[in-house]
């Protein structure tokens, strides 16, 4: 099947800061101009997904208004950004260096903020996606940190972990873009 990840557009206040779980609301001008793309580009009847973090949930359910014809979307927690813990909403810039680099020297197992490990999300990642229906097309409105989840399970595999930071795939969309996936189901 094909798998439409779309990111939610670009959060308010959000410029600098380290989020994942802090549920900050999206733009709503670029919210509207992401729905209008995706509207034109997603399948009849493709059934929709979304995290359950606001600025997820504004895309898909913008996206839902002007295409009555989808399913009603459905939130799934598995879809949230990885939770940050004690460096949510935090600025980059007063994040301890060591910090940092305590997470890309054990980059699977270190839970980056004492949160969330990256294993943990590409397993609960790799869990939402496996519970996706068989269809021809399924969207997943979420977020960059689930969309590189994704692609690295479609690369290496449903079991895969990543060796190092630099098995990560770099590029998880800019705010309000999407990219096709193909994906076992």
């Amino acid at each position: 099947m094909k798998l439409l990840l779309a990111r939610h557009a670009r959060p308010i206040g959000a410029d600098g800061l380290c989020y994942g779980r802090l549920d900050l609301p999206a733009d709503a001008d670029a919210t509207r101009l992401a729905a209008r793309a995706l509207a034109a580009v997603v399948a009849p009847g493709a059934p929709l997904f979304m995290s359950s973090r606001l600025r997820a949930r504004q895309l898909a359910l913008a996206l839902h208004a002007l295409r009555p014809d989808l399913p009603a979307p459905r939130a799934d927690a598995r879809f949230d950004e990885m939770d940050f813990g004690r460096h949510e909403g935090r600025p980059w810039a007063d994040i301890p260096r060591a910090a940092v680099d305590a997470w890309v020297a054990d980059f699977a197992a270190h839970r980056f903020g004492g949160a969330e490990s990256a294993a943990e999300v590409l397993r609960r990642v790799a869990a939402g996606l496996a519970a996706l229906p068989a269809a021809p097309l399924v969207v997943v409105v979420a977020h960059a940190g689930v969309i590189r989840a994704a692609r690295f399970l479609a690369s290496a595999g449903a079991d895969a972990l990543p060796a190092s930071a630099a098995d990560w795939p770099a590029d998880g969309c800019g705010h309000g873009e999407w990219l096709l996936l193909d994906w076992p189901g």
